[in-house]
Protein backbone atom coordinates (compact mmCIF):
# COMPACT_ATOMS: atom_id res chain seq x y z
CA UNK A 1 0.00 0.00 0.00
CA UNK A 2 1.25 3.30 -1.01
CA UNK A 3 0.79 5.45 1.74
CA UNK A 4 1.32 9.09 1.98
CA UNK A 5 3.45 10.00 5.14
CA UNK A 6 2.74 14.39 5.26
CA UNK A 7 1.94 16.17 8.44
CA UNK A 8 -1.79 15.84 8.08
CA UNK A 9 -1.87 12.42 7.60
CA UNK A 10 0.05 11.82 10.47
CA UNK A 11 -1.89 13.98 12.36
CA UNK A 12 -4.61 12.00 11.41
CA UNK A 13 -2.97 8.91 12.28
CA UNK A 14 -1.87 10.48 16.09
CA UNK A 15 -5.48 11.24 16.36
CA UNK A 16 -6.64 7.88 15.77
CA UNK A 17 -4.12 6.06 17.53
CA UNK A 18 -4.68 8.44 20.66
CA UNK A 19 -8.49 7.63 20.54
CA UNK A 20 -7.82 3.78 20.37
CA UNK A 21 -5.65 4.04 23.20
CA UNK A 22 -8.08 5.95 25.13
CA UNK A 23 -11.53 3.32 23.86
CA UNK A 24 -8.57 0.93 25.32
CA UNK A 25 -8.20 2.47 28.33
CA UNK A 26 -12.12 2.38 29.32
CA UNK A 27 -12.15 -1.02 28.94
CA UNK A 28 -8.45 -1.30 30.30
CA UNK A 29 -10.27 -4.75 32.67
CA UNK A 30 -10.71 -7.09 30.35
CA UNK A 31 -8.25 -6.08 27.89
CA UNK A 32 -5.63 -6.36 31.30
CA UNK A 33 -6.80 -10.05 31.76
CA UNK A 34 -6.40 -10.90 28.86
CA UNK A 35 -2.43 -9.69 28.71
CA UNK A 36 -2.09 -11.41 31.95
CA UNK A 37 -3.50 -15.06 30.70
CA UNK A 38 -1.00 -14.45 27.83
CA UNK A 39 2.26 -13.85 30.38
CA UNK A 40 1.42 -16.45 32.56
CA UNK A 41 0.58 -19.09 29.79
CA UNK A 42 3.99 -17.53 28.36
CA UNK A 43 6.36 -17.76 31.44
CA UNK A 44 7.07 -21.08 32.58
CA UNK A 45 8.86 -20.25 35.64
CA UNK A 46 5.64 -18.82 37.00
CA UNK A 47 3.87 -21.48 36.88
CA UNK A 48 2.35 -23.15 40.48
CA UNK A 49 3.70 -19.80 42.09
CA UNK A 50 0.17 -18.21 43.11
CA UNK A 51 1.99 -15.07 44.62
CA UNK A 52 4.20 -14.56 41.91
CA UNK A 53 1.34 -14.53 39.41
CA UNK A 54 -0.82 -11.78 41.34
CA UNK A 55 2.18 -9.74 41.38
CA UNK A 56 2.71 -10.11 37.81
CA UNK A 57 -0.93 -9.11 37.01
CA UNK A 58 -0.53 -6.52 38.77
CA UNK A 59 2.44 -4.94 37.01
CA UNK A 60 0.69 -6.00 33.83
CA UNK A 61 -2.70 -3.56 34.73
CA UNK A 62 -0.30 -1.02 35.80
CA UNK A 63 2.37 -1.29 32.54
CA UNK A 64 -0.88 -1.17 30.19
CA UNK A 65 -2.63 2.27 32.45
CA UNK A 66 1.01 3.87 32.17
CA UNK A 67 1.52 2.94 28.21
CA UNK A 68 -2.06 4.00 27.16
CA UNK A 69 -1.80 7.24 28.96
CA UNK A 70 1.77 7.25 27.28
CA UNK A 71 0.50 6.67 23.94
CA UNK A 72 -2.55 9.20 24.06
CA UNK A 73 -1.41 12.26 25.35
CA UNK A 74 2.43 12.48 23.98
CA UNK A 75 4.56 12.15 26.76
CA UNK A 76 7.77 12.39 26.54
CA UNK A 77 9.56 8.78 27.05
CA UNK A 78 12.14 9.94 29.28
CA UNK A 79 9.62 11.48 31.50
CA UNK A 80 8.31 7.57 31.77
CA UNK A 81 8.83 5.97 35.15
CA UNK A 82 8.38 2.09 35.85
CA UNK A 83 5.09 1.80 38.09
CA UNK A 84 5.70 0.80 41.41
CA UNK A 85 3.94 -2.79 40.79
CA UNK A 86 6.34 -3.25 38.01
CA UNK A 87 9.34 -2.34 40.23
CA UNK A 88 7.88 -4.72 43.22
CA UNK A 89 7.43 -7.85 40.10
CA UNK A 90 11.04 -7.43 39.41
CA UNK A 91 12.18 -7.00 42.99
CA UNK A 92 10.61 -9.95 43.92
CA UNK A 93 11.77 -12.23 40.89
CA UNK A 94 15.07 -11.21 42.23
CA UNK A 95 14.32 -12.41 45.81
CA UNK A 96 13.34 -15.93 44.41
CA UNK A 97 16.17 -16.17 42.60
CA UNK A 98 14.10 -16.07 39.13
CA UNK A 99 15.66 -15.84 35.91
CA UNK A 100 15.76 -12.43 34.60
CA UNK A 101 15.12 -13.90 31.40
CA UNK A 102 10.99 -14.18 33.25
CA UNK A 103 11.37 -10.61 33.55
CA UNK A 104 12.30 -9.62 29.92
CA UNK A 105 9.79 -12.12 28.33
CA UNK A 106 6.55 -10.85 30.45
CA UNK A 107 7.87 -7.05 28.79
CA UNK A 108 8.40 -8.62 25.14
CA UNK A 109 5.03 -10.91 25.73
CA UNK A 110 3.35 -7.71 27.08
CA UNK A 111 4.38 -5.80 23.50
CA UNK A 112 3.08 -8.73 21.51
CA UNK A 113 -0.91 -8.66 22.95
CA UNK A 114 -1.01 -4.93 23.70
CA UNK A 115 -0.09 -4.09 19.80
CA UNK A 116 -1.97 -6.88 18.60
CA UNK A 117 -5.10 -5.58 20.91
CA UNK A 118 -4.57 -2.11 19.87
CA UNK A 119 -4.20 -3.07 15.83
CA UNK A 120 -8.29 -3.92 16.44
CA UNK A 121 -8.88 -1.07 18.32
CA UNK A 122 -6.93 1.40 15.63
CA UNK A 123 -8.78 -0.49 12.69
CA UNK A 124 -12.50 0.34 14.84
CA UNK A 125 -11.41 4.06 15.58
CA UNK A 126 -9.66 4.90 11.52
CA UNK A 127 -11.66 6.11 8.96
CA UNK A 128 -9.79 4.98 6.01
CA UNK A 129 -6.67 2.34 5.64
CA UNK A 130 -4.61 4.93 4.96
CA UNK A 131 -5.06 6.45 8.38
CA UNK A 132 -5.04 3.41 10.10
CA UNK A 133 -2.02 1.74 8.85
CA UNK A 134 -0.21 4.77 10.07
CA UNK A 135 -1.63 4.99 13.40
CA UNK A 136 -0.69 1.16 13.75
CA UNK A 137 3.06 1.67 12.69
CA UNK A 138 3.08 4.94 15.16
CA UNK A 139 1.37 2.24 17.74
CA UNK A 140 3.65 -0.18 17.34
CA UNK A 141 6.85 2.30 17.89
CA UNK A 142 5.51 4.12 20.89
CA UNK A 143 5.38 0.75 22.54
CA UNK A 144 8.91 -0.12 21.36
CA UNK A 145 9.90 2.93 22.96
CA UNK A 146 7.56 2.32 26.10
CA UNK A 147 9.26 -0.91 26.82
CA UNK A 148 12.35 -0.72 25.62
CA UNK A 149 12.42 2.78 28.39
CA UNK A 150 10.97 0.83 31.29
CA UNK A 151 12.46 -2.81 30.61
CA UNK A 152 16.15 -0.87 31.44
CA UNK A 153 14.92 0.52 33.99
CA UNK A 154 13.12 -3.05 36.11
CA UNK A 155 16.44 -5.23 35.29
CA UNK A 156 18.28 -2.47 36.80
CA UNK A 157 15.90 -2.83 39.78
CA UNK A 158 16.01 -6.73 39.54
CA UNK A 159 19.31 -6.68 39.47
CA UNK A 160 20.43 -4.03 42.71
CA UNK A 161 17.23 -6.01 44.51
CA UNK A 162 19.45 -9.51 43.59
CA UNK A 163 22.81 -7.93 44.62
CA UNK A 164 21.33 -6.96 48.28
CA UNK A 165 18.97 -9.86 48.74
CA UNK A 166 22.27 -12.52 47.91
CA UNK A 167 24.70 -10.28 50.17
CA UNK A 168 21.81 -10.25 53.24
CA UNK A 169 21.43 -13.97 52.75
CA UNK A 170 24.90 -14.71 51.95
CA UNK A 171 25.70 -13.00 55.38
CA UNK A 172 23.42 -14.96 57.18
CA UNK A 173 24.59 -18.37 55.87
CA UNK A 174 28.27 -17.00 56.01
CA UNK A 175 27.89 -16.22 60.30
CA UNK A 176 25.89 -20.12 60.49
CA UNK A 177 28.33 -21.44 58.23
CA UNK A 178 31.60 -20.83 60.71
CA UNK A 179 29.26 -22.27 63.33
CA UNK A 180 28.75 -25.28 61.89
CA UNK A 181 32.27 -25.37 60.39
CA UNK A 182 33.38 -24.42 64.26
CA UNK A 183 31.27 -27.28 65.53
CA UNK A 184 29.05 -25.82 67.72
CA UNK A 185 26.02 -26.94 69.17
CA UNK A 186 23.61 -25.26 66.98
CA UNK A 187 20.46 -27.13 66.47
CA UNK A 188 20.60 -29.31 63.29
CA UNK A 189 17.28 -27.65 61.83
CA UNK A 190 18.39 -24.26 62.61
CA UNK A 191 21.58 -24.67 60.67
CA UNK A 192 19.63 -26.18 57.78
CA UNK A 193 17.27 -23.12 57.99
CA UNK A 194 19.84 -20.55 57.82
CA UNK A 195 22.19 -22.67 55.12
CA UNK A 196 18.63 -23.47 52.85
CA UNK A 197 20.86 -26.89 52.58
CA UNK A 198 20.04 -29.77 54.63
CA UNK A 199 22.87 -31.48 56.43
CA UNK A 200 21.34 -35.08 57.38
CA UNK A 201 22.64 -36.61 54.42
CA UNK A 202 25.88 -37.81 52.31
CA UNK A 203 28.01 -34.31 51.34
CA UNK A 204 31.24 -34.09 49.05
CA UNK A 205 33.38 -31.09 49.57
CA UNK A 206 34.59 -28.56 47.00
CA UNK A 207 37.16 -25.76 46.93
CA UNK A 208 36.83 -23.48 43.87
CA UNK A 209 39.17 -20.75 42.84
CA UNK A 210 40.39 -18.59 39.48
CA UNK A 211 44.41 -19.91 39.32
CA UNK A 212 44.54 -16.48 37.40
CA UNK A 213 43.08 -14.19 40.53
CA UNK A 214 40.13 -12.75 38.70
CA UNK A 215 37.74 -10.95 41.53
CA UNK A 216 34.77 -9.81 39.38
CA UNK A 217 31.33 -10.67 39.67
CA UNK A 218 31.57 -12.58 36.65
CA UNK A 219 34.49 -14.74 38.38
CA UNK A 220 32.56 -15.83 41.21
CA UNK A 221 29.52 -16.65 38.46
CA UNK A 222 31.41 -18.98 36.77
CA UNK A 223 32.33 -20.28 40.06
CA UNK A 224 28.69 -21.31 41.11
CA UNK A 225 28.11 -22.51 37.67
CA UNK A 226 31.15 -24.83 37.97
CA UNK A 227 29.78 -25.88 41.14
CA UNK A 228 26.51 -26.96 39.55
CA UNK A 229 28.27 -28.60 36.75
CA UNK A 230 29.51 -30.71 39.35
CA UNK A 231 26.57 -31.62 41.11
CA UNK A 232 25.18 -32.73 37.80
CA UNK A 233 28.45 -34.83 37.57
CA UNK A 234 28.17 -36.24 40.61
CA UNK A 235 23.81 -36.95 39.92
CA UNK A 236 22.99 -34.76 43.29
CA UNK A 237 19.75 -33.78 41.67
CA UNK A 238 19.96 -30.15 43.52
CA UNK A 239 21.66 -27.49 43.24
CA UNK A 240 24.93 -27.16 45.92
CA UNK A 241 25.50 -24.94 48.83
CA UNK A 242 27.77 -22.30 46.76
CA UNK A 243 29.79 -19.83 49.57
CA UNK A 244 32.04 -17.10 48.20
CA UNK A 245 34.96 -16.73 50.44
CA UNK A 246 36.21 -13.60 48.01
CA UNK A 247 36.37 -12.70 44.77
CA UNK A 248 38.34 -15.60 42.78
CA UNK A 249 37.60 -18.16 45.57
CA UNK A 250 34.31 -19.81 46.97
CA UNK A 251 33.59 -23.17 48.74
CA UNK A 252 30.56 -25.40 48.16
CA UNK A 253 28.92 -28.80 49.74
CA UNK A 254 27.19 -31.10 47.02
CA UNK A 255 24.33 -33.47 48.44
CA UNK A 256 25.25 -36.87 46.95
CA UNK A 257 22.93 -39.88 46.87
CA UNK A 258 23.67 -42.30 49.60
CA UNK A 259 23.89 -45.25 47.16
CA UNK A 260 26.35 -43.63 44.88
CA UNK A 261 30.27 -44.16 44.93
CA UNK A 262 32.55 -41.07 44.22
CA UNK A 263 32.46 -39.23 41.48
CA UNK A 264 34.62 -40.13 38.91
CA UNK A 265 37.18 -37.72 38.87
CA UNK A 266 37.83 -38.14 34.82
CA UNK A 267 34.40 -36.93 35.06
CA UNK A 268 34.78 -33.87 36.87
CA UNK A 269 38.04 -32.70 35.11
CA UNK A 270 36.19 -32.92 32.03
CA UNK A 271 33.83 -30.03 33.19
CA UNK A 272 36.26 -28.63 34.99
CA UNK A 273 38.40 -28.21 32.09
CA UNK A 274 35.68 -27.27 29.59
CA UNK A 275 34.78 -24.55 32.01
CA UNK A 276 37.82 -22.28 31.17
CA UNK A 277 41.39 -22.54 31.75
CA UNK A 278 41.99 -20.79 34.45
CA UNK A 279 39.48 -22.45 36.85
CA UNK A 280 40.46 -25.08 39.59
CA UNK A 281 38.77 -27.45 41.92
CA UNK A 282 39.37 -29.33 45.06
CA UNK A 283 37.55 -31.98 46.41
CA UNK A 284 37.24 -34.06 49.62
CA UNK A 285 35.88 -37.65 49.83
CA UNK A 286 31.71 -37.53 50.36
CA UNK A 287 30.66 -38.37 54.04
CA UNK A 288 27.45 -38.21 55.77
CA UNK A 289 25.72 -35.84 58.78
CA UNK A 290 27.02 -32.53 60.07
CA UNK A 291 30.48 -34.51 61.00
CA UNK A 292 30.38 -35.08 57.43
CA UNK A 293 29.81 -32.36 56.17
CA UNK A 294 32.76 -30.52 57.78
CA UNK A 295 35.20 -33.58 57.33
CA UNK A 296 34.97 -33.25 53.60
CA UNK A 297 35.08 -29.39 53.85
CA UNK A 298 38.80 -30.34 55.48
CA UNK A 299 39.54 -32.51 53.31
CA UNK A 300 38.94 -29.58 50.18
CA UNK A 301 41.09 -27.12 52.22
CA UNK A 302 43.91 -29.52 52.33
CA UNK A 303 43.24 -30.54 48.50
CA UNK A 304 43.87 -27.44 47.53
CA UNK A 305 46.91 -26.69 49.58
CA UNK A 306 48.48 -28.87 47.24
CA UNK A 307 47.25 -27.55 44.74
CA UNK A 308 48.21 -23.89 45.54
CA UNK A 309 51.64 -24.79 46.55
CA UNK A 310 52.05 -26.91 42.76
CA UNK A 311 51.12 -23.37 41.44
CA UNK A 312 51.25 -23.62 37.66
CA UNK A 313 51.60 -27.62 37.82
CA UNK A 314 48.44 -28.13 39.56
CA UNK A 315 45.69 -30.44 38.01
CA UNK A 316 42.66 -28.51 37.07
CA UNK A 317 40.98 -31.16 39.96
CA UNK A 318 42.91 -32.02 43.14
CA UNK A 319 40.65 -34.93 45.19
CA UNK A 320 41.74 -35.91 48.21
CA UNK A 321 40.80 -39.15 47.41
CA UNK A 322 43.58 -39.55 44.91
CA UNK A 323 46.17 -41.33 45.15
CA UNK A 324 48.90 -40.25 46.44
CA UNK A 325 47.29 -36.54 48.39
CA UNK A 326 46.94 -37.29 51.51
CA UNK A 327 50.34 -38.30 51.94
CA UNK A 328 51.25 -34.95 49.66
CA UNK A 329 48.98 -32.88 51.95
CA UNK A 330 50.95 -33.92 54.59
CA UNK A 331 54.12 -32.63 53.34
CA UNK A 332 52.59 -29.45 52.00
CA UNK A 333 51.60 -28.23 55.80
CA UNK A 334 55.45 -27.68 55.83
CA UNK A 335 56.74 -27.00 52.42
CA UNK A 336 60.89 -26.88 54.20
CA UNK A 337 60.65 -29.89 55.88
CA UNK A 338 59.15 -31.76 52.68
CA UNK A 339 61.84 -30.70 50.72
CA UNK A 340 64.27 -31.64 53.14
CA UNK A 341 62.76 -35.19 53.67
CA UNK A 342 62.56 -35.20 49.45
CA UNK A 343 66.09 -34.87 49.26
CA UNK A 344 67.01 -37.51 51.84
CA UNK A 345 64.56 -39.90 50.84
CA UNK A 346 65.33 -39.58 46.79
CA UNK A 347 69.14 -38.49 46.61
CA UNK A 348 69.87 -37.22 43.00
CA UNK A 349 66.33 -38.25 42.31
CA UNK A 350 64.64 -35.14 43.96
CA UNK A 351 65.94 -33.12 40.68
CA UNK A 352 63.78 -30.86 39.02
CA UNK A 353 64.32 -31.84 35.21
CA UNK A 354 61.99 -34.62 32.80
CA UNK A 355 64.50 -37.51 33.20
CA UNK A 356 64.22 -37.46 36.95
CA UNK A 357 60.41 -36.84 36.53
CA UNK A 358 60.13 -39.75 34.38
CA UNK A 359 62.03 -42.02 36.86
CA UNK A 360 60.12 -40.66 40.03
CA UNK A 361 56.70 -42.06 38.15
CA UNK A 362 57.70 -45.07 37.04
CA UNK A 363 59.77 -46.12 40.31
CA UNK A 364 55.93 -44.50 42.21
CA UNK A 365 54.01 -47.22 39.57
CA UNK A 366 56.32 -49.93 40.21
CA UNK A 367 55.68 -49.71 44.07
CA UNK A 368 52.05 -49.19 43.76
CA UNK A 369 51.66 -52.42 41.63
CA UNK A 370 53.36 -54.43 44.26
CA UNK A 371 57.00 -54.94 42.32
CA UNK A 372 56.07 -56.40 39.21
CA UNK A 373 57.40 -55.41 36.24
CA UNK A 374 54.38 -56.51 33.97
CA UNK A 375 51.91 -54.47 35.67
CA UNK A 376 54.10 -51.60 35.79
CA UNK A 377 54.46 -51.74 32.06
CA UNK A 378 50.70 -52.45 31.22
CA UNK A 379 49.82 -49.21 32.90
CA UNK A 380 52.49 -46.93 31.72
CA UNK A 381 51.79 -48.31 28.25
CA UNK A 382 55.80 -49.29 27.87
CA UNK A 383 57.42 -52.87 27.42
CA UNK A 384 58.29 -54.51 31.04
CA UNK A 385 61.94 -54.24 30.26
CA UNK A 386 61.52 -50.75 29.95
CA UNK A 387 59.93 -50.62 33.14
CA UNK A 388 63.74 -52.59 34.94
CA UNK A 389 65.96 -50.33 33.25
CA UNK A 390 64.24 -47.38 34.69
CA UNK A 391 63.52 -48.63 38.11
CA UNK A 392 67.20 -49.64 38.76
CA UNK A 393 68.20 -46.33 36.94
CA UNK A 394 66.30 -44.84 39.88
CA UNK A 395 67.21 -46.93 42.64
CA UNK A 396 70.86 -45.97 41.34
CA UNK A 397 70.33 -42.52 41.23
CA UNK A 398 69.18 -42.57 44.70
CA UNK A 399 71.94 -44.14 46.06
CA UNK A 400 70.33 -46.86 47.70
CA UNK A 401 67.93 -50.04 47.71
CA UNK A 402 64.51 -49.21 46.70
CA UNK A 403 63.16 -51.33 49.58
CA UNK A 404 65.31 -48.86 52.11
CA UNK A 405 63.29 -46.57 53.61
CA UNK A 406 60.17 -47.72 51.59
CA UNK A 407 57.81 -45.44 53.83
CA UNK A 408 59.99 -42.25 52.86
CA UNK A 409 60.50 -43.45 49.69
CA UNK A 410 56.89 -43.21 48.74
CA UNK A 411 55.76 -40.11 50.69
CA UNK A 412 59.02 -38.72 48.86
CA UNK A 413 57.73 -39.75 45.35
CA UNK A 414 53.88 -38.85 46.06
CA UNK A 415 55.05 -35.39 47.28
CA UNK A 416 57.10 -34.70 43.82
CA UNK A 417 54.02 -36.20 41.87
CA UNK A 418 51.71 -33.36 43.55
CA UNK A 419 53.89 -30.65 44.64
CA UNK A 420 56.27 -30.81 41.78
CA UNK A 421 59.07 -27.95 41.73
CA UNK A 422 58.23 -26.64 45.33
CA UNK A 423 59.72 -29.98 46.57
CA UNK A 424 62.70 -30.44 44.18
CA UNK A 425 66.22 -28.85 43.73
Amino acid sequence: MAVRNEPAARERARECMAAAARAMNETRGPLSDAVHQQLAAGIPELRGDPALLELLRASTESNIETFLHFAQHAIPVEEIAPPTAALAYARRLAQRGTSSNALLRAYRLGQRGIVELGFAEVDRQAGDAEVAYLAAQMLHEEAFRYVDRVAQQVVTEYEAERERWLANRNSVRSAMLARVLDGEDVGVTVAETALRYRLRRRHLGLVLWNAAGAETAGALRDLESLAGAVARVARSGEPPLFIPHDGSLAWAWIAVPGEAGEPAVDDIRGVVTGAGPDLRVAIGTSASGPEGFRTTHRQALRAREVAVIADERAHPVTAYGAEGVRAAALVAADVEVGRELVAAALGALAVDDENAARLRETLLVFLGEGGSYLSTGRRLRIHKNTVKYRVDRAAEARGRPIDADRFELELALHACRWLGSAVLR
